[in-house]
């Protein structure tokens, strides 16, 4: 008997352990961003137009534990000890902090939240991008800069990018 695709787990918190093993593997510091809403715990006075990347390595974190509903640890922030939590479907890319390697994936964000094209000026009538089943947005990195996932426009056809900070 198989399973139908309503069954089947989602990849993405298996995508998110593999980057971070694989930064952990090569001596990289992973970085996670995040977009926040009510389910997500972070320390809201680091919260930067909804969202929030957090340096996720061993030395930053205590306890981290990444399971398929959610990434939860301790961290300090300002001198302070945190209890975060994250649920993995807020994760917006896991990424290595020296490179700018990783991987980017697609997250709705609530209604009335800054979106990206209001950032840049390009307006909020545009087509929101294509993504693929699974959600995710391939990326692309160059020297200087850190992460920015690509996602093609339909109207015009060429990439929109987005530098994660």
């Amino acid at each position: 008997m198989t399973a139908s695709a309503g069954d089947i787990a989602s990849t993405k918190p298996y995508l998110v352990r593999a980057i971070y093993e694989w930064c952990s593997d090569q001596g990289f510091t992973p970085y996670l961003a995040v977009s926040v809403n009510d389910d997500t715990r972070v320390p809201p006075a680091h919260v930067r137009n909804g969202e929030i990347v957090l340096n996720i390595s061993p030395l930053a974190t205590h306890q981290l534990v990444i399971s398929n509903e959610d990434v939860r640890f301790s961290a300090r922030f300002s001198g302070v000890v945190e209890n975060l939590r994250v649920p993995i479907s807020q994760i917006v890319a896991i990424y290595a902090k020296e490179t700018g390697h990783g991987m980017a994936f697609d997250v709705a964000k609530p209604l009335g939240l800054v979106t990206e094209g209001s950032v840049q000026g390009q307006g909020d009538d545009e087509d929101p991008p294509p993504t693929s089943p699974s959600g995710l947005v391939g990326v692309e990195s160059s020297p200087g800069q850190r992460l920015k996932p690509v996602r093609s426009s339909k109207a015009s056809g060429k990439p929109s990018l987005r530098r994660v900070k």
